[in-house]
């Protein structure tokens, strides 16, 4: 459970962060406008002149990962109680307030960024940037809306998304050492022969043998040990979590110690779940993983688990950015969200149903299966 980038872990608490009206700015040294950054590169750069700035990253800036027992003692507020982000748009000198670490002016367009050094929510250790930029999402759009089974045939000229935002999403992640005892069963498969009678179609009965298998069932008991790894677990509730999880998987190691630069023209969600609910999360899927695990030692052809008991060391966390492009396309007067994972293309999300289609493959479902059946009628 090393931390990615060659940091150890941190046994200290995690450092937070309250909404403040402090927030930073990138203004373009050549033209005076605000930077962006731009997706699969290292780069912010100006939407206007073009010009770039790299992204300097200090060499003792590592993603950590931080104790669990020390931060469940610290004192800290839910996050639905704290107040939103104040901004001051360096475009236009806007005021406005938003929930959203960082966005857009609603008047001009320009990048804000809020400053989140200080106070009592937990700040993000990790970003994975954007490298999916808007041409290959119009091309991963374009392949999954024609590749949708029973879809209506006029969703096919669906080529571009009415909108497109490029949206960093907070996510947990869970490392543990466990040590589970479990009891349960082995089953062992054996067979018996079973004899019984049949009647010809001449009526002439005859008698025939065959073996039956059965399963024989022994006490099993034991101990697995597993260290998971980043168990990730979403921190927020405003994007589809199926959605969301069709995503995955992400390349993790090749995410960056958190720098507000990553986020300068795109939006990133403040988490709204909060650390402790994430951690049931996590556990519920370790737990299914050691429950394999449990059923492995067991062993045999088959196996019960009865109990599991397991003992949690050595757990850490931390808070990290995952980008992904939330698109919206309109078809027959409705809206449909599609999710683009923004480091690997892969696509998710709604879809219209042709009914039409359906009935027809039900209808021609059934014709087989009619076929089938006369055929064998026919054949005795």
């Amino acid at each position: 459970m090393t931390a990615p980038h060659g940091g150890a872990p941190d046994q200290g608490a995690p450092r937070s962060g309250a909404p403040a009206s402090t927030q930073r700015v990138f203004p373009c040294t050549n033209c005076g406008a605000t930077l962006e950054f731009a997706p699969g590169t290292e780069s912010l750069r100006c939407p206007y002149c073009g010009s770039a700035q790299h992204i300097e990253i200090a060499a003792d800036r590592v993603v950590r990962e931080h104790a669990w027992d020390e931060f469940v003692r610290l004192p800290r507020k839910p996050v639905a109680t704290l107040a939103a982000y104040v901004f001051t748009c360096p475009g236009c000198g806007a005021v406005t307030e938003s929930d959203a670490i960082s966005d857009r002016c609603q008047f001009c367009g320009a990048p804000v960024v809020a400053s989140v050094d200080g106070g009592e929510m937990v700040v993000p250790e990790a970003v994975l940037p954007f490298s999916v930029d808007r041409p290959r999402v119009r091309e991963a759009l374009q392949g999954w809306v024609k590749s949708r089974w029973f879809a209506p045939n006029a969703l096919k000229k669906v080529t571009t998304a009415e909108s497109v935002r490029s949206t960093y999403l907070p996510h947990w992640t869970y490392d543990a050492n466990t040590s589970s005892h479990y009891t349960g069963e082995r089953g062992e498969y054996y067979y018996e022969t079973e004899t019984y009678t049949v009647r010809d179609s001449d009526g002439q009965e005859r008698t025939e043998t065959r073996q039956v298998r059965k399963t024989r069932w022994w006490p099993a008991s034991g101990h697995v040990s597993r260290d998971f790894d980043d168990v990730l677990v979403r921190g927020t509730s405003k994007v589809p979590s199926d959605h969301l999880d069709a995503l995955e998987p992400w390349p993790l190691p090749e995410s960056k110690p958190y720098d507000p630069d990553y986020l300068a023209g795109h939006q990133t969600l403040r988490y709204d779940v909060e650390p402790e609910e994430g951690m049931g999360v996590a556990r519920g899927r370790m737990a299914s993983v050691i429950e394999q695990d449990c059923r492995r030692d067991i062993g045999g052809d088959e196996q019960r688990v009865h109990s599991v008991n397991t003992s949690y060391s050595r757990v850490m966390f931390k808070l990290m950015l995952l980008p992904v492009w939330v698109c919206v396309y309109l078809y027959a007067g409705r809206s449909f969200q599609v999710l683009i994972n923004g480091r690997t293309a892969e696509v998710a999300g709604q879809r219209p149903y042709s009914k039409v289609k359906i009935a027809l493959a039900v209808i021609a479902a059934l014709l087989v299966v009619t076929a089938v059946v006369l055929f064998f009628v026919l054949r005795r």
